[in-house]
């Protein structure tokens, strides 16, 4: 099975200071794998007019009904797992790190659209990432914030740069 990340309303390539919080530059996106060997998926620069990542992952049927998602690109316990897309970007001092994430909330995929994507091969979630103040999206995203649907698979392999 597949998961597609299809993102739009990307916030730019900086993300300005405020209070307590230093601003950065040459902002970046990506998949952050469960391996935290630094490896990041298709890094998209922040001011991409879209972002898409095809993570590769396994259904299983849970006992007691319901699907659980597992794989290299999914995060947490049962019944917890979530992906992460984790913001990168340069601060003053000109070193690049990771300042912002956002979890996109896997228990929240309605139970009939994950059965159908676990029949389909494919489920795809679809979103913005600029908060409100227009900045990157963070914490924990759940509907109405992202849309999920089922398709047939696209069978692109995810492979971290």
């Amino acid at each position: 099975m597949q998961i597609r990340i299809e993102a739009f309303d990307l916030p730019g390539r900086t993300c300005a200071a405020g209070p307590g919080f230093p601003g950065y530059g040459d902002i970046h996106v990506a998949v952050q794998p469960r391996a935290r060997d630094g490896r990041l998926l298709v890094p998209h620069p922040g001011d991409a007019p879209s972002a898409t990542w095809t993570l590769d992952c396994t259904a299983h049927r849970r006992p007691g009904g319901g699907i659980d998602l597992t794989g290299p690109w999914i995060q947490g316990g049962p019944g917890r797992r979530f992906v992460y897309l984790t913001w990168n970007g340069t601060d003053t001092t000109g070193t690049t790190t990771m300042f912002r994430r956002a979890k996109l909330m896997l228990d929240a995929v309605d139970p009939s659209v994950a059965e159908a994507a676990a029949e389909r091969g494919l489920l795809i979630a679809r979103l913005g990432l600029t908060d409100g103040q227009g900045h990157p999206l963070c914490a924990a995203v759940r509907p109405p914030a992202v849309t999920w649907s089922a398709a047939p698979p696209t069978f692109r392999r995810a492979r971290p740069r």
